[in-house]
């Protein structure tokens, strides 16, 4: 009983240090280094030529909206270049860009669709300004975003700039905007203090840019090109900036299946860049880059949704074995969480709304997903790209 007693709180130790401990770990280590705050490089200079590339694939419902977006960014219209890159493409994506829009967006096309790293892969060759903003077709910018993220390279140390990923609130509760949203508050939150503290720990492909020469291409059959990307810039000695005042807007996905199949991606994704970028879990020689690296990342695509699930029946074994006992008040928690869960779940196949029980729903429902995700990764084990089927967003049902 001894060894299970060592593990569960091991387990609780694990999974608190993931979802809540970081944070506040994070919190104070940030407090103690703003007491020795340094230069702030983002004066103004002379602004660079800028690439505006974008990935799309039958994105015909989105070209117009997010090109009269693109064309009211602030930036000088001499230096800034609109690229699309729409390999596969067989709706009207093509022809919107090369008939509406051909003065202002630049299309690079090839007719077989290998996935969103291959197109990137491809295009990059082509690239010759010397920063490259990265953004998704169906998502909108602030318009001050690019002279916001310019900003950012000032300093000579920073090789990515990773922007905000914001959801619109659009006035309907449901579990995906709820929980989404609230995830992406978090995570931003915690974006912004690993940057204050040394490096934010990758990038969020709706928005973030890199310095062209840093570039490097990867497998085809990648998954998670932003992070991927991001973190391979990090590892090369740079830091990834995290600029909040420059973000990208888009609508959270239709449904709870719908995003589903985003959190399995990206949890296979997850479990795929652990294995690719594995020499970063060498704190010796990436030092806080590796501490932030696994405690942000790693622990949640790996080991923590295993030990989250093991708890209650650990603690369980514990409860009886040690009645009246702490073990006892614990199980009591951990069962009353899975019961609000259930509500959530409950009233989300309801279309009922009640935000409170749609947070640990939603918590639930990204954890089960990791598993999935190993699942996706074993059954694609031998594909050679990273062609995935894309979500449906609320506002294009």
């Amino acid at each position: 009983m001894i060894y299970l007693t060592i593990l569960f709180w091991l387990f609780l130790f694990i999974v608190f240090y993931t979802y809540i401990g970081y944070g506040i770990l994070l919190f104070l280590l940030v407090r103690l280094k703003r007491l020795f705050k340094g230069t702030d490089f983002r004066e103004n200079k002379t602004l660079p030529e800028v690439t505006l590339f974008i990935t799309a694939y039958n994105e015909e419902n989105v070209i117009n909206d997010k090109m009269e977006n693109s064309l009211k960014l602030i930036y000088p219209d001499d230096l800034l270049n609109i690229v699309w890159v729409t390999d596969g493409s067989n709706d009207n994506t093509n022809a919107l860009l090369k008939n509406k829009w051909k003065e202002n967006a630049h299309v690079l096309y090839d007719k077989e669709r290998k996935g969103k790293t291959a197109a990137i892969n491809r295009g990059m060759k082509f690239i010759t300004s010397s920063i490259v903003i990265y953004t998704d077709a169906n998502t909108m910018l602030n318009k001050e975003a690019i002279i916001e993220i310019v900003k950012m390279f000032n300093d000579p140390s920073v090789g990515c700039v990773a922007g905000e990923k914001r959801i619109y609130d659009n006035s309907i509760n449901d579990a995906v905007t709820d929980g989404e949203g609230l995830y992406w508050k978090y995570e931003s939150t915690l974006k912004k203090l690993d940057f204050e503290l040394y490096s934010s720990v990758g990038a969020a492909g709706e928005l973030f840019a890199i310095r062209r020469e840093l570039f490097e291409p990867m497998k085809d059959d990648t998954l998670l090109d932003d992070f991927i990307l991001s973190l391979r810039i990090a590892m090369q000695g740079y830091i990834i900036a995290y600029c909040s005042s420059a973000y990208a807007l888009e609508y959270g996905s239709a449904n709870m299946r719908e995003e589903g199949k985003r959190k399995v991606r990206i949890a296979a994704g997850g479990l795929q860049s652990i294995w690719r970028l594995r020499e970063l879990l060498n704190i010796f020689k990436y030092k806080t880059l590796s501490f932030q690296y696994i405690s942000h990342r790693v622990l949640r695509w790996s080991i923590t949704p295993l030990l989250l699930f093991s708890l209650l029946p650990i603690n369980l074994i514990l409860a009886i074995n040690n009645i009246y006992s702490v073990y006892t008040i614990l199980m009591m928690l951990q069962i009353s969480f899975y019961i609000l869960a259930y509500s959530g779940y409950y009233m989300a196949s309801k279309h009922m709304k009640n935000k409170i029980l749609f947070i640990p729903y939603y918590f639930l429902f990204m954890n089960i997903n990791v598993f999935k995700g190993i699942a996706y990764l074993w059954k694609r084990k031998n594909s050679e790209n990273g062609i995935w089927e894309k979500s449906i967003r609320s506002s294009y049902n």
